[in-house]
């Protein structure tokens, strides 16, 4: 799945100068994305004693945003030296598809293969992924310095969520394959921290810049389905969201050393498929108890605990997790802000203590195994010379880049205020990915 933030500072290029930009799962969790100071790598996520550099680039430093569409050579970057430019690469023909520029700084970019949204602090760009043209400006949305959004991965509805208020945990649910409002969802008393979908769509799920209840809502009806307390002990900053593929888990990171696993259980009438624990007695007689406690008290003691934890060697300021299975089997995956990607083993069934499979840096020589990620990388090669360039395959001219202003469109309607989209660089025929291996955004043609 992909989560809900980015590892490695704030989702804008004003973060403080750590090691590494940012790192992010892509939709499936099948890849890493790293931004660097001098590039980004791309890490493939098929075996947990293995991590394989499939790419690696240098040609633009100090990446703070990269993502990459499923497991498509289609990957976004956004850089510290042009915060408002976004550049859309082939990353196995080593050509830019096309580029965007924004009036402000670009905070987060989420992209499934109908739609890539762009979010700025206070209006959200929502384009067509097939031909990159603009469809849709949500303009003076509330103040969201974070670039806090999330995008559904299930293309056939292409669900956008993104705070409705700056001040209060509301959430907007946006339909944005047909431009429009769905509803907005009332999820928390203080401004929102995460947010992420499940991967058919019909889950999202929420925390609150306190950090101590995460809550999870039916899409597209905004009804309350489950509510976990995270901790009561102290407020944190949750960073990371993330249901697991078959969206009966979702996992959640912070600036803790704690990593907490929840699972999404529906127990029937009678209470049959509860586990016959210590934790469920005490939690029926608390429901028992719950008529004669004031409404605050019952609400906390009725809410789920973490099925399954980890502890990580410190705590980070930012990290990002995922759930995903690997070699067949349930895995905790957790990349650090000191730059290290944790593999954990779950166990579906009792949860607990995850025990650590594997712990690979994501620079320099990895400790366990004696030898770095960059060199297993190494053996991939750069960008090959011998492909022609995406003007050619998309009908481009090849003396120079094309821009152009097109009327933008807001909830308005656009054209009244007479918006004007930023200037940019656009395909001006479908993006073709040459790989009939992967699902391009468009159907497959020969390039």
């Amino acid at each position: 799945m992909e989560t809900g933030e980015s590892a490695g500072g704030p989702g804008g290029p004003d973060g403080q100068g750590i090691r590494f930009g940012c790192a992010s799962f892509n939709q499936d969790s099948t890849s890493l994305a790293l931004g660097t100071k001098t590039g980004y790598k791309l890490f493939s996520l098929t075996t947990v004693e293995k991590l394989d550099c499939i790419h690696e680039s240098a040609e633009t430093p100090d990446v703070y945003i990269v993502e990459r569409l499923f497991s498509s050579s289609l990957v976004v970057v956004v850089s510290h030296a042009m915060p408002q430019r976004m550049n859309i690469y082939h990353f196995k023909k080593g050509t830019e598809i096309c580029n965007y520029s924004y009036p402000n700084n670009i905070l987060s970019v989420r992209l499934n293969r109908q739609r890539l949204m762009v979010c700025l602090e206070d209006s959200i760009y929502i384009h067509n992924i097939k031909d990159m043209k603009l469809l849709k400006t949500l303009l003076n949305t509330p103040s969201n310095p974070s670039g806090l959004c999330a995008l559904s991965i299930n293309h056939s509805n292409s669900y956008l969520a993104y705070p409705g208020s700056a001040t209060i945990g509301e959430i907007i649910v946006y339909d944005a394959n047909n431009l429009s409002t769905v509803t907005m969802i009332p999820a928390h008393d203080s401004p929102l921290a995460a947010l992420t979908f499940n991967g058919s769509a019909t889950k999202l799920a929420s925390a609150s810049e306190r950090g101590t209840v995460i809550r999870v809502f039916s899409i597209p009806e905004g009804l309350r389905l489950f509510e976990f307390r995270r901790g009561m002990k102290r407020y944190v900053s949750i960073s990371s969201l993330s249901f697991s593929p078959d969206g009966q888990f979702l996992c959640a990171s912070s600036n803790t050393e704690t990593v907490h696993i929840f699972k999404l259980e529906q127990l029937g009438p009678s209470g049959e498929d509860e586990a016959a624990t210590w934790s469920a007695y005490v939690g029926k007689m608390f429901s028992a108890a719950s008529s004669y406690l004031p409404a605050q008290v019952s609400g906390m003691m009725s809410q789920d605990r973490a099925f399954a934890t980890v502890h990580l060697l410190m705590s980070s300021q930012r990290n990002v997790c995922t759930l995903a299975v690997i070699q067949k089997l349930p895995r905790l995956l957790v990349a650090t802000d000191d730059g290290q990607l944790f593999i954990y083993n779950v166990d579906p069934q009792d949860g607990g203590e995850c025990m650590l499979a594997h712990k690979h840096r994501l620079f320099g020589v990895d400790d366990d195994q004696g030898e770095g990620t960059e060199s297993e990388g190494s053996e991939v090669t750069g960008p090959a010379q011998t492909y022609p360039s995406y003007a050619a395959t998309a009908a481009l001219p090849a003396s120079g880049p094309v821009t152009a202003t097109l009327t933008g469109y807001s909830e308005d309607g656009g054209a009244v205020k007479g918006e004007v989209i930023p200037e940019h660089e656009f395909a001006a025929g479908p993006v073709c990915l040459d790989d009939e291996n992967e699902f391009p955004p468009v159907s497959i043609q020969k390039c």
